[in-house]
């Protein structure tokens, strides 16, 4: 058992019956009555977010859990196809469990997050930006570096996401996994 003072982002806990992970959160203390610590938590079972507010003490159920690193191979009618990077062990996980799996191409490093006691995933955290292959977009013009407009484009995945009028087809994208958006054109 902890308390809520060891609250911090990215730890996992039991609550109601569920694990999640937390996202944000916030420890205030007014000027009149007890302090209490705001979060945001997101249920790694089901991804469903919400707001929860602890008083200050209370006792929270911390949640042991391993990070591995795991390589995406393929997909298939059953899932995902990951590799223990040590081990060499395959495993087949639910598309559910990533949040931006439409980023996901064969042979990229990703971190599962495995409860310990129980030896199950949980989620699966991508990296924080992936550099993608522009298959298809608009051509660009001469001259379109002057505006913040943007254009739809089609990545080596499948995906679209936005970019800007000057990138073109066949160029190499850096991607925020995140927010899914545009950082910046990645020189060959």
């Amino acid at each position: 058992m902890a308390s809520t003072s060891e609250i911090r982002n990215g730890l996992c806990i039991e609550y109601n019956n569920d694990i999640f992970k937390v996202i944000e959160f916030l420890h205030v203390k007014p000027g009149k009555g007890a302090a209490f610590v705001r979060t945001k938590l997101k249920s790694l079972t089901n991804g469903k977010v919400l707001d929860n507010t602890f008083p200050s003490g209370h006792k929270i159920d911390v949640v042991r859990v391993e990070r591995r690193t795991f390589q995406f191979l393929y997909e298939d009618e059953v899932g995902l196809n990951f590799m223990d990077t040590e081990t060499y062990e395959q495993t087949f996980l639910d598309k559910k469990l990533i949040e931006n799996s439409r980023f996901l191409k064969e042979g990229m490093n990703v971190e599962i997050l495995f409860h310990a006691d129980k030896d199950m995933p949980l989620t699966v955290d991508l990296p924080s930006t992936v550099e993608m292959l522009v298959t298809y977009t608009e051509p660009g013009v001469k001259g379109d570096t002057a505006t913040n407009s943007l254009k739809p484009a089609t990545i080596e995945t499948g995906a679209e996401v936005r970019v800007p009028l000057f990138v073109n087809q066949d160029d190499v994208i850096r991607i925020d996994t995140t927010t899914g958006d545009y950082i910046e054109r990645v020189k060959q």
